[in-house]
């Protein structure tokens, strides 16, 4: 038995059926609107693929599914409707037969994107007193070894693009100290730091208006009280209602530090109705 497989792909050119065989082993198995892997192409990893139908024989050479998720499929009225949404929308069968699968369903596993940054940092490898006796029986007699070495030692670990900079040599020289055995070179990640080039001002108070400060009263004032009430706060698009309420609550518990602020989340009304 032949498969009929769309991949999992928002490819325009791969926008058609594939033909596979279905091995004797999920015969039972696979049915229309069963979710497979198969290889793909020169790919080595597995691809993700639907059946939207099935026949008896192909004219191509064709290979075999490898693997079948039996508990995730959908109907076969589930596939005829995708492939008239595809058809009146022009977009691809699996993005339409995915909308169709129960939900919690996944699909493709989407791997973390953003590759790890590491970075490379040089560091001794014996001890000091030991570079210093091969320094002074001449063991170790390039100048810019040396003078590497002996910015480990009064540095420690640096990273191999700042030892470069600093001692004015090349990678070669860190390299062969390297094989020598008297660094190590260790790969490490790096944080990143999306604050890096961004300057980040101190936050200043924050002046109310007169409305804000009336409505800042009277919830204040519902504090001291110990009466927890709701409050509107009416206004426009773009009048800083959401500003208003984050400054009233953060006054509010400066005035008040070990106080909760009982009107936190509650809605402030500008307007004087309450």
């Amino acid at each position: 038995m032949i498969a009929e497989i769309i991949i999992n792909s928002n490819v325009k050119n791969l926008n058609k059926t594939f033909d596979y065989n279905i091995p004797y082993e999920l015969q039972n198995k696979v049915k229309i609107g069963s979710r497979v892997f198969v290889k793909f192409g020169n790919i080595k990893k597995l691809e993700e693929g639907f059946v939207i139908g099935i026949k008896d024989s192909s004219e191509f050479k064709v290979k075999d599914i490898e693997k079948v998720e039996s508990n995730e499929y959908i109907g076969e009225e589930e596939i005829k409707l995708a492939k008239w949404m595809a058809k009146r929308y022009f977009c691809n069968i699996s993005d339409c037969i995915k909308l169709m699968l129960p939900p919690g369903t996944t699909t493709k596993i989407i791997t973390n994107r953003v590759k790890e940054k590491t970075a490379n940092y040089a560091n001794l490898k014996v001890e000091d007193i030991e570079i210093e006796e091969a320094i002074e029986l001449k063991k170790i007699k390039s100048e810019k070894q040396i003078r590497i070495l002996k910015f480990l030692i009064n540095n420690g670990e640096t990273l191999v693009q700042d030892l470069e900079l600093f001692t004015d040599t090349t990678r070669s020289i860190i390299k062969t100290l390297e094989k020598n055995g008297y660094i190590e070179i260790i790969e490490k990640q790096v944080e990143r730091n999306p604050f890096i080039h961004k300057v980040v001002n101190e936050s200043k108070d924050l002046n109310l208006t007169d409305e804000q400060s009336k409505a800042y009263e009277e919830i204040s004032e519902c504090i001291d009280m110990g009466i927890y009430s709701s409050f509107l706060l009416f206004g426009v698009t773009g009048s800083r209602k959401n500003r208003s309420v984050f400054t009233i609550n953060w006054k509010s518990n400066k005035r008040r530090k070990n106080k909760y602020n009982a009107c936190t989340g509650n809605i402030i009304n500008s307007t004087n109705s309450r």
